[in-house]
């Protein structure tokens, strides 16, 4: 693959604003590689946990013997183990993601931040897998936890072709009879389709006790409609075409734009999902790095 084309995924720029904060899970996680989160699994590895009345069986290694003198009982140590955390990352890559030009458009946008959120979890000795997602899921990269593994995505993400229609929340949902433990789903996209079925996508993630994050992406000119005088919209997901006065429809549009976030959020606030909004004005990098230090700053507080 040619430096360009990783080049278009990899921004050094935002490299470097993550340079040095982790990814943390927001609960524990279940992996099979030894890494630095904790696992919800007790065992006899690495940070004490608690103690538990010794059984016939159990390893005498593991006998508190200072409990025995205290209490003239038998207890073992158990500890929690660590343990990897896995995260899968979804982007929509439907025609609707296709709005703007050049970085800040939809699509490109996402798809370099997934990429770079990819890179820092792999730094980290945790594992990413990528899918790709329209009215059906495109493709799929497994886990990996190399840099090989950017290389793979960003060489399917350069292949990518999206469907017309927008079908998200049937394709969340044949993923989430694909993930196997509980982990972290984080799912790029506008959004833009049945939130109906999105929530009952949503709903079958969480049921399985994943942690979801959904990064809600849109351009600028979806959220302030500054457009003036008479203006021809594309449908890009509808083959419709609509020549319209911007001053005449735009307290309408912003009207149902409204509607449309607050209902989004309910969705996620029902179901416990953390929604990040993204606007592809923003710096990526900066915004990846407040995000992540803020998690970072929760999850050490609920510990």
């Amino acid at each position: 693959m040619s430096r360009s084309i990783l080049s278009r995924y990899l921004n050094p720029d935002l490299l470097a604003e993550l340079a040095h904060v982790p990814i943390e899970p927001q609960g524990l996680v279940i992996g099979n590689l030894a890494g630095a989160h904790k696992s919800p699994l007790n065992g006899f590895a690495v940070e004490f946990a608690s103690h538990r009345e010794y059984v016939l069986g159990d390893d005498p290694r593991h006998v508190d013997w200072r409990q025995y003198y205290k209490r003239d009982r038998l207890f073992t140590k158990q500890y929690e183990l660590e343990t990897n955390l896995v995260c899968h990352l979804v982007l929509d890559i439907s025609r609707s993601m296709r709005y703007g030009e050049g970085d800040s458009q939809k699509l490109q946008y996402a798809a370099q931040m997934a990429v770079t959120l990819a890179y820092a979890i792999i730094r980290q000795n945790d594992k990413v897998s990528l899918s790709t997602v329209d009215d059906r899921v495109r493709g799929t990269i497994p886990p990996g936890t190399t840099m090989a593994q950017l290389v793979r995505m960003t060489q399917h993400l350069d292949g990518v072709d999206p469907a017309p229609d927008t079908n998200l929340g049937g394709c969340l949902t044949e993923l989430a009879g694909r993930y196997g433990r509980r982990e972290i789903v984080m799912i790029f996209t506008d959004a833009f389709g049945d939130l109906e079925q999105l929530e009952a996508a949503i709903q079958r993630l969480r049921y399985a006790r994943h942690e979801v994050v959904l990064f809600h992406v849109l351009h600028r000119d979806e959220v302030d409609f500054e457009f003036d005088g008479m203006i021809k919209f594309n449908g890009l997901e509808m083959p419709e075409e609509h020549l319209a006065q911007a001053n005449d429809i735009r307290a309408g549009y912003l009207a149902a734009l409204k509607t449309f976030m607050t209902d989004l959020e309910a969705v996620c606030q029902r179901n416990r999902v953390e929604r990040v909004e993204v606007v592809t004005d923003e710096t990526a990098g900066r915004l990846l790095a407040d995000y992540l230090s803020e998690r970072t700053r929760r999850t050490i507080a609920g510990r």
